[in-house]
């Protein structure tokens, strides 16, 4: 046996250590032969694999004989790095041990050039070769390249090195973590003090005064070449981690400086500390640091750097005359807490200030709302504030005018059209017209309908439903088609599946008959709109196995709302009459809840002409014996099996009308479902829109694990419905307003207030509940509101910040929630603008409380605004 077949044995056998061994005794010509012969082998164990699929077993085995037998540097640095060795999804190599003693053989120069190649090819700090790179540049003792993801690997592993600073790779490798791109992302996550970077450069700059001052300025340095928050986390921490004292940031307080004005926020409020704590800045050094933090748009460090510009003047009076330019641009803050207190500080400082610092401040007035203008104007003079409304300087917009409804498109005419429609869908108008148009060609033509769609069946499927049927006597059957695992499950759980089952039906290949008896799911546990939707597909598939289909289906809606107009309705059922058929029992009852909450006289008039059943059914419900609103009650679910939060939960009444399914609709509380079809439940309710909000309202447990449960469209399509809105819809409102990643929410509060039916007062009270329950944050909710009144929503927003503010502020002694101060905030912006009066209890409380945090300002400005006397 050659040696090439004794190393092509050992690749298969996958026996790397074996593969080391016996390279170690091979002659310079057999090396020869095994590198000539190894790259064909690895194409023919490419051959044997897939092309997704990797030779991960095999690659410990590959890389070590290529490491052994190919002759240059460069061209095993290319096999080590081979692609095809491994999966995308493969783990770090294991065998850096195994290469470094088959590399020991070769020269010292060879492996330097080798080390310097390995180390350009890195892409990542995760990249596999990693540890390779970093063993051959420790055992080399070569200069390291220049070259980012080596630094970032070797910070990412030095933590767990008992002592890194012992490591040959250190003395090169520590000023470049300030400079190397990508460090601070691998960092930013350590925790462990024993056994991290962190952790081991705060002991050796304890130990070693030259390293420490290394380290601080290092960190200054990278902080001066910027970048985001996530790639600064780890220096910011570092920084603090080192204490530094006022006289180690005193010679590099320029630098500091120079961080204020740009830096991320932790970046910039490590900075201001720090300056802070020294006594020796120059005046002009002041001025820039003053500048800059007051210029900033975050408010807590707006309010830091007013505070030490409060310090400093009390200190040092003379540096008043610096103080009117910072000043100013406080007054311009977004926050009216942060313009209140500059605004205190310029009145406090005013008498010692000299006249062209007065004149700044007066310049910068004109910004200031009235009630703040008015108390300026009394010390520094100018222009007297215009008149005492509380809303000049707010021109609202006009709300937006509301859509009319569309007409629903015509019911799919062709079986070419419909089989691109026959896989699920989310797109309940699409289904409509599939199911109204399924059922008018299979009336008018049943032979050639079959026809038409038996080429279609045969094979379409078969992926999506498997190949075999079991039939009753546990033998195998083919089914034509593909559909045999529809017919091998149980319940049939979703629309499409019922359509393809009455196809089935319909061109004679399905295995049994009967599916309709059997396959719809336990109803008990169905939430009710679901169950309407399976009871009007199980129907049309018995119609199809019994040859009883009508001429059209009743329910399919006219407009896009989902109504079905009361005169269509009267001519589809003279259709049906008239061709001695009998509408379809659930088709009609869901008809029935899709009729406009409008009476229309004549189309009840017509109906009463009918002989049938449903017509004078029909005609009762259109003389006004139609279903009343429901009763939506509000209620609070618990954690169930223990898991997630307790939340709002809705429940209905209703009188009975003796129709089973809608009397189900509106006499069960609705079901915790599971979210199969909720797109189509709006639309199935189009005059009760608190009956459609109610069962989508459960849907909403979904968006816990990051899936979207209802969705913007889904809301739009609730929102331009029928029907008294109330506590549903306003829960549904509010839980997408507090949602970051639904802007949309607002627009479509926005058209709600345009058509005059915003359940505001509802919106504030579930919005509050919401927040109470955790289920959605105060800050996004305050966002959200504060968009649609300046939009010109103000006035239904002040209703519903209102009727929120109660169950939001907090107890005395009890710590207020974040975000609240914004909330509150917004809450006086909108009273003043909407000139709001009536003193609300709890606002009263909150402003009565001794203290001067934003939140009491806020609460007082609001409590004033309500209870100014008018005019």
């Amino acid at each position: 046996m050659t040696a090439w077949e004794e190393i092509r044995g050992l690749i298969d056998r996958r026996d790397a250590d074996a593969v080391a061994a016996r390279l170690a005794g091979l002659d310079e010509e057999a090396r020869k032969e095994v590198a000539r012969r190894l790259p064909g082998h690895l194409r023919t164990l490419r051959g044997r694999r897939e092309s997704w699929e990797g030779l991960d077993d095999h690659a410990e085995a590959l890389r070590a004989a290529g490491a052994g037998v190919l002759p240059g540097a460069a061209a095993v640095a290319t096999w080590l790095n081979r692609r095809d060795f491994t999966s995308r999804w493969s783990p770090p190599y294991e065998d850096t041990e195994r290469i470094m003693t088959i590399l020991a053989a070769r020269p010292a120069r060879w492996r330097a050039d080798l080390a310097g190649r390995l180390v350009l090819r890195l892409r990542t700090w995760e990249d596999r070769g990693l540890e390779l790179a970093l063993a051959l540049l420790r055992a080399t003792g070569i200069e390291v390249p220049d070259h980012d993801p080596v630094v970032a690997g070797w910070a990412s592993a030095a933590g767990a090195l008992p002592a890194p600073h012992e490591d040959p790779l250190f003395d090169v490798m520590l000023p470049r973590l300030f400079e190397a791109q990508g460090v601070g992302r691998v960092l930013q996550w350590e925790s462990d003090p024993a056994r991290s970077l962190l952790g081991a450069l705060r002991t050796l700059a304890a130990r070693d005064v030259t390293r420490r001052q290394e380290l601080l300025q290092g960190c200054v340095r990278r902080f001066l070449l910027g970048g985001s928050v996530a790639e600064l986390r780890f220096f910011v921490r570092l920084h603090e981690a080192l204490e530094p004292a006022p006289h180690e940031i005193e010679p590099q307080a320029r630098d500091y400086l120079r961080l204020l004005p740009a830096a991320p926020g932790p970046v910039a409020e490590l900075a201001l500390r720090h300056l802070r704590g020294l006594d020796g800045l120059d005046p002009l050094d002041l001025l820039e640091g003053w500048e800059a933090v007051l210029f900033r748009p975050e408010r807590k460090l707006v309010r830091a750097g007013l505070t030490w510009l409060d310090q400093r003047v009390r200190l040092s009076p003379g540096l008043v005359t610096s103080i009117a330019g910072p000043l100013a641009l406080a007054l311009a803050a977004d926050s009216a807490e942060l313009r209140e207190r500059a605004l205190t500080l310029a009145i406090k400082y005013a008498d010692l200030m000299d006249d062209e610092g007065r004149a700044v401040i007066r310049d910068a007035l004109g910004t200031l709302p009235p009630d703040l203008g008015r108390r300026a104007f009394a010390v520094f003079g100018g222009e007297e504030p215009a008149g005492t409304d509380p809303r000049d300087g707010f021109d609202p917009p006009a709300l937006p005018r509301p859509d009319v409804p569309r007409r629903m498109p015509e019911p799919i005419g062709s079986v070419a059209e419909m089989v691109p429609l026959l896989d699920d869908s989310d797109d309940w108008q699409a289904w409509e017209r599939l199911l109204a148009g399924f059922v008018t060609l299979v009336h008018q033509d049943r032979e050639g309908t079959a026809a038409a769609f038996k080429p279609h069946l045969t094979g379409r499927y078969e992926h999506l439903y498997g190949v075999h049927y079991w039939n009753r006597e546990g033998m195998a059957a083919d089914l034509p088609g593909g559909y045999g695992h529809l017919y091998g499950v149980h319940h049939w759980n979703r629309v499409h599946q019922w359509l393809v089952g009455a196809a089935c039906s319909l061109t004679g290949v399905a295995p049994e008959r009967g599916s309709w008896r059997s396959r719809l799911p336990d109803t008990r546990r169905l939430p009710p709109p679901r169950l309407l939707l399976l009871h009007r597909a199980a129907e049309i598939h018995r119609a199809v196995e019994e040859d009883v289909v009508p001429p059209l289906l009743l329910a399919t809606p006219t407009l896009t709302t989902g109504h079905v107009e009361a005169a269509e309705l009267v001519t589809r059922l003279e259709v049906i009459e008239a061709a001695g058929a009998k509408p379809l029992a659930a088709d009609l009852q869901q008809a029935l809840l899709r009729l406009p909450r409008e009476r229309d006289g004549e189309a009840a008039e017509r109906a009463g002409r009918l002989s049938s059943a449903a017509g004078r059914l029909v005609a009762r419900w259109l003389s006004g014996a139609r279903l009343a609103d429901p009763v939506v009650e509000m209620g609070r679910s618990h954690p169930e099996h223990g898991y997630g939060e307790a939340q709002p939960v809705l429940s209905l009444r209703a009188p009975a009308t003796g129709l089973p399914l809608v009397d189900r609709m509106f006499v069960d509380s609705p079901r915790y479902g599971d979210g199969i079809q909720p797109s189509w439940w709006p639309s199935m309710f189009p005059s009760h829109r608190e009956v459609a909000a109610a069962y989508l309202s459960r849907q909403l447990r979904h968006d816990q694990w990051h899936h979207m449960a209802v969705r913007p469209g889904r809301l739009r399509e609730l929102a331009r419905l029928d029907g008294p809105p109330g506590a549903a819809v306003a829960l549904v409102l509010a839980r997408l307003l507090g949602n970051p990643d639904t802007p949309e929410a607002v627009d479509i509060l926005l058209e709600m207030a345009g058509r005059g039916d915003l359940p505001a007062a509802e919106l504030g009270g579930q919005a509050a509940a919401l927040v109470e329950y955790d289920q959605i944050k105060l800050v996004h909710l305050t966002t959200a509101l504060g968009s649609a009144a300046r939009q010109g929503a103000h006035e239904e927003v002040w209703t519903a910040l209102a009727a929120a503010l109660p169950a939001l502020l907090p107890q005395a002694g009890d710590r207020p929630r974040h975000g609240l101060t914004g909330f509150v905030e917004l809450a006086a912006t909108t009273a003043a603008w909407c000139r709001a009066r009536g003193a609300i209890p709890e606002i009263e409380a909150m402003a009565a409380r001794r203290g001067s945090s934003g939140l009491l300002r806020e609460a007082r400005r609001l409590h004033g605004l309500l209870t100014a006397k008018e005019g």
